[in-house]
């Protein structure tokens, strides 16, 4: 099925609608400023194009005729994200809602980007065919790289060693020639972001937000106004090199290091448990010395942005990232007009922020306001 092409005012619509929910369509037009008979007929357009659909499930609330709220149409598209991050395979398959459907992760030996299309080309044709949804409208795939952009195209990327074959690999070609979708690549903290926008419940409140994403090293996205901050040459939110990788620093790896100096028994991030009573006190130190470097970062965001919320988000456990926040909670940290200081908060969105944000590349394409 053909991919839309929305008009200003479409894209307006479905903005306001992923924001708000369901809305009816005089709430609508007074949100944005348009007048109701131009809102009945872009409306009616878009319900033709299956990308909204009426509630008529909602009590009505008043006297006469009940209005029948709008809202997006998770039969409207469906999209797919995908990344391999090391000796991991994550796929997720969304609606246009942005409601995950069906979530794939398996254990894989280190594969290079043809490898790596094939497998994603096979895990989603199961998952379309199993999930009844050939024939229906796909969006198109978006894949999460750790790294940097090396090209204004986007083909080519400085990916971590760890992913041998990838670094200034002519991505775009490889993907697109075994899948054959429309695709977007995006760095892992930008689609952690958009995830963070989309499904932490950030937009209904927020209009610019920074997520700091503790991955491979530590990497920050950044959505400003809606809108996703790439910079001149794409690199916008490269906090890393703040932190040289050749010396201690906020991040993942540089936890496992530790651990492994202090003669925990860790392999992975898997293996990191801060109830492990061998373990709980290398991790109170490391997050005692990576909270006052993350204080420089969520110092400057503020200044920088005035964000309505920096996030942190990543593949540490979850009491961790809590710990990290609590302590900068506690910091001495800058302030602005009324006191205001940087609103550090700890992401609660379920399943890998960096799957679910590449599937939403698409849908950010198509329908960002």
């Amino acid at each position: 099925m053909q991919i839309p092409a929305f008009d200003k005012d479409q894209r307006r619509i479905i903005h306001e609608l992923r924001k708000a929910g369901p809305l009816s369509r005089s709430a609508l037009a007074a949100r944005l400023e348009i007048s109701g008979t131009a809102l009945t007929r872009i409306s009616r357009d878009m319900l033709n194009l299956g990308v909204v659909e009426e509630v008529h499930d909602i009590e009505a609330q008043g006297r006469g005729r009940p209005a029948v709220p709008l809202r997006l149409a998770s039969k409207g598209g469906y999209a797919v994200g995908a990344t391999a991050h090391k000796g991991v395979l994550d796929i997720a398959l969304v609606d246009f809602a942005g409601d995950t459907i069906a979530a794939h992760r398996e254990d894989i030996a280190p594969i290079d980007p043809v490898e790596f299309a094939r497998r994603v080309r096979m895990v989603t044709h199961d998952l379309v065919d199993r999930h009844h949804l050939l024939g229906r409208r796909m969006l198109g795939l978006g894949v999460a790289v750790p790294g940097p952009s090396l090209s204004p195209d986007n083909d080519r990327w400085s990916v971590v060693d760890d992913m041998p074959g990838w670094r200034a690999a002519p991505l775009r070609e490889i993907l697109s020639a075994e899948l054959g979708w429309p695709l977007w690549i995006e760095n892992d903290a930008n689609v952690a972001a958009i995830a963070e926008f989309y499904l932490g419940g950030l937009m209904r409140d927020f209009s610019t937000v920074v997520v700091l994403l503790l991955g491979y090293g530590i990497g920050a996205g950044v959505i400003v106004d809606g809108r996703l901050v790439r910079g001149q040459f794409g690199v916008a939110g490269e906090v890393g090199c703040l932190f040289p990788g050749d010396r201690p620093r906020p991040s993942p790896l540089d936890l496992l290091s530790t651990l492994r100096a202090s003669g925990c028994d860790v392999s992975s991030v898997a293996d990191i448990d801060p109830a492990a009573a061998s373990q709980r006190p290398v991790i109170e130190a490391w997050m005692d010395r990576a909270a006052r470097q993350l204080e420089v970062v969520s110092n400057t965001a503020f200044a920088w942005l005035d964000p309505g919320a920096i996030v942190l988000a990543g593949a540490l456990p979850g009491e961790i990232l809590q710990g990290l926040a609590d302590r900068l909670h506690r910091a001495d940290l800058v302030t602005t007009v009324n006191d205001r200081r940087p609103p550090v908060q700890v992401s609660n969105v379920r399943g890998s922020p960096i799957t679910l944000g590449a599937a939403l590349l698409p849908i950010h394409a198509l329908s960002a306001a």
